[in-house]
């Protein structure tokens, strides 16, 4: 109890029966002060005793040896440090009996009754330490994160003290702990609202300042607003997380960042929403955070990524490879840069799948493993030679429009001017027939309304997909020229190639590479998916070292394909990883899962179930573990070409409704 100052020698401290210390003023007897013990009737034989440790305690004096008992403890003064605390003191909140132990600033110097500031423990959400002036945050150290607080990191253990940070179901508290019992150190909120931690010199005699807690700028809360960042090494304080930009240009050019920041691409809930790490960072406000002590932080990924409200998350414990989940909601204030080893920790911001690629490009904190960068890179060059394919289509057919031409026919006659023109190879009948088993049906991996498409092996032991022109097809000697052209056109080698073709008498015959997709083999359909098939056959043939032509194991005699989608039934993904890929830890391991699960889905049966080029891209960049499951994979078989033909064959593909017409464009 408080009910003013006492600035005359008059007063004196008194000790009543019920245990409770009184400071009056004689020259009225005025209770000026007095302690707040629970007793409310006389307990009798209660002393007042000053600790080594600064601690004055109130107690029981024991009726048979006449000291006090150390068991049976009335009051205390550090339960009420005032603006000061010293070794061991608590600054924190006991649930049990809702008192607080916070530190409030004195008036002035010369009047030590109470002042605008308090230095307390906020102990909702994730628990930190805040300074406020009323209701009005000014500072927090951030969360403890097992080794500091993530943005005081003046805090942490040094030669002179050790921080303790205590949280359980009855109590929450930050004190701090000297090394030698000899060192006298305090902690002060100043009446200014600073705060320092003073060291005793012995020497001369004077209080020295260690620490100043507020030290700098950054220190201020929100000074950037939300979703800024402030870094005291740059010549301008704050700037906008990446994916963001400035609530106000105007503003920010006037050094006035209290707007913040706002997202470039608003956030799209479950269509491709990935998360950016950023390091050395004081994590945001954690009041309203949800924890949880015991999860691990790819379980607290996937919390965060099925709460549409969900902003950002982080480890709760950092030590070791962390521990703990903290997720944030709405907006995020008051985060800061330090540089590296300075303090902060790991923060995994939400970022839309629009964001994810350049973000990350332009400097995000995230590196991929070296086998990720190659695919990401590659499957950017595929889109880009697809983009110009169809420009060239759309200007050959606009030049032939304007010249009023039609098609060119291919003749038998001019099968040899055909090989010259186009610079592609004519195979003759009996080597086509061979290759085939003479067209056998239990070579047939496919049929659409152009006619039957076979599996075939060259006399060079090359497998290719032989598409037989149907008599009944109504596709004629144009139709045929202009896919030769369309084709014969795109000889990358990572898309559909046509390797040849047979003309002889009314056979009209392609041979492709067995890269092909399956909707182009049996539909004579091509679309971006066919480009993505082949992609995947890339990624699958990159990670094994292995290639897809040729391909043969000893367990059976599936092709590459087949014994990707059996390994990966069967939870052993990792097992077709070329020996000279070096697993090297749990994010390794990750990655190339990742890999392999994008090459199957890029292999899938149907066209509908593959994904466009520009959601791969995403898919390789992102870190997001909500990739979908594949399906079997297209041309899915088992060959046994040196045997014959053979009923145990197996191929899986559903013989869908074609296309009528293909136009080379």
């Amino acid at each position: 109890m408080e009910q003013g100052n006492l600035c005359s020698s008059s007063g004196a401290l008194k000790i009543n029966n019920n245990g409770n210390l009184i400071l009056i003023n004689q020259a009225n007897n005025a209770i000026i002060w007095s302690s707040t013990t629970s007793p409310s009737s006389s307990i009798g034989n209660p002393i007042a005793q000053l600790l080594e440790s600064g601690n004055l305690v109130i107690k029981f004096k024991t009726e048979e040896t006449g000291q006090p008992s150390s068991s049976r403890l009335i009051w205390q003064s550090f339960d009420y440090p005032t603006d000061t605390t010293l070794n061991g003191m608590k600054i924190g909140w006991n649930f049990k009996t809702g008192f607080a132990w916070k530190l409030r600033s004195w008036k002035n110097l010369g009047d030590p009754s109470m002042g605008d500031f308090v230095y307390e423990m906020e102990p909702r959400g994730f628990p930190e330490v805040v300074l406020r002036n009323g209701s009005m945050k000014l500072f927090r150290t951030g969360p403890w994160n097992g080794i500091q607080y993530s943005g005081a990191p003046e805090l942490k253990n040094n030669s002179i003290f050790e921080p303790v940070f205590v949280s359980n179901d009855e109590e929450v508290y930050f004190a701090a702990k000297t090394n030698d019992n000899s060192v006298i150190t305090r902690l002060v909120l100043e009446p200014s609202g600073f705060i320092y931690r003073y060291t005793w010199n012995a020497k001369s005699l004077q209080w020295v300042v260690m620490i100043n807690v507020l030290k700098d700028q950054c220190n201020k809360y929100g000074l950037c607003g939300v979703h800024g960042v402030c870094n005291i090494d740059e010549a301008v304080l704050c700037k906008c997380l990446k994916g963001f930009v400035p609530n106000s240009l105007a503003d920010w050019s006037r050094v006035d960042w209290s707007g913040g920041c706002r997202r470039r691409s608003r956030l799209d809930c479950g269509k491709g929403d990935g998360f950016v790490k950023f390091s050395s960072l004081k994590v945001p406000d954690t009041t309203f955070c949800w924890v949880n002590k015991s999860m691990g932080l790819v379980e607290c990924q996937m919390k965060c990524l099925m709460n549409c409200s969900c902003t950002a998350f982080a480890n709760a414990d950092v030590r070791g490879s962390g521990s703990g989940c903290v997720l944030w909601f709405g907006d995020l204030i008051d985060i800061r840069e330090f540089t590296a080893g300075g303090g902060g920790q790991d923060l995994y911001v939400r970022m839309a799948a629009s964001e994810l690629v350049e973000v990350e490009n332009g400097g995000g904190t995230n590196k991929k493993e070296k086998l990720t960068a190659v695919i990401a890179s590659t499957s950017v060059v595929i889109a880009v030679l697809l983009v110009a394919l169809m420009i060239w289509c759309f200007v050959k057919r606009t030049k032939m429009r304007r010249r009023g031409e039609g098609n060119i026919g291919l003749t038998e006659d001019g099968a040899s001017k055909a090989e010259s023109d186009l610079e592609l190879p004519l195979f003759d009948f009996v080597t086509v027939a061979t290759a085939t088993n003479n067209f056998s049906h239990e070579n047939v991996i496919g049929e659409g309304g152009f006619g039957p498409v076979y599996k075939g092996k060259l006399s060079s032991g090359q497998e290719v997909a032989v598409k037989r022109l149907s008599k009944n097809s109504g596709q004629g000697i144009s139709e045929f020229k202009n896919e030769i052209v369309l084709i014969a056109k795109l000889q990358h080698r990572n898309l559909v190639r046509l390797l040849g073709c047979c003309i002889q008498r009314e056979e009209m015959i392609l041979i492709y590479d067995g890269y092909m997709s399956p909707e182009y083999a049996a539909e004579g359909f091509f679309s971006i998916k066919s480009d993505v098939f082949s992609f995947g056959v890339l990624v699958l043939e990159i990670v094994s070292g292995k290639r897809n032509k040729g391909f043969q194991h000893s367990d059976h005699d599936l092709n590459l394909l087949g014994h990707v989608w059996n390994l990966w039934n069967e939870d052993k993904a990792l097992e077709l990883v070329d020996a000279t890929i070096f697993i090297e830890d749990e994010l390794s391991r990750l990655e190339l899962l990742r890999c392999i699960q994008i090459g199957l889905l890029c292999v899938q049966q149907r066209p509908d179930d593959r994904p466009t080029m520009s959601s791969v891209v995403i898919m390789l960049s992102s870190d997001s573990p909500n990739l979908p499951q594949p399906k079997h994979p297209g041309f899915y078989y088992e060959r046994s070409f040196s045997e014959g033909p053979s009923s145990s064959d197996k191929f899986s593909y559903e013989k869908n409704v074609s296309f009528t017409t293909i136009e080379g464009r």
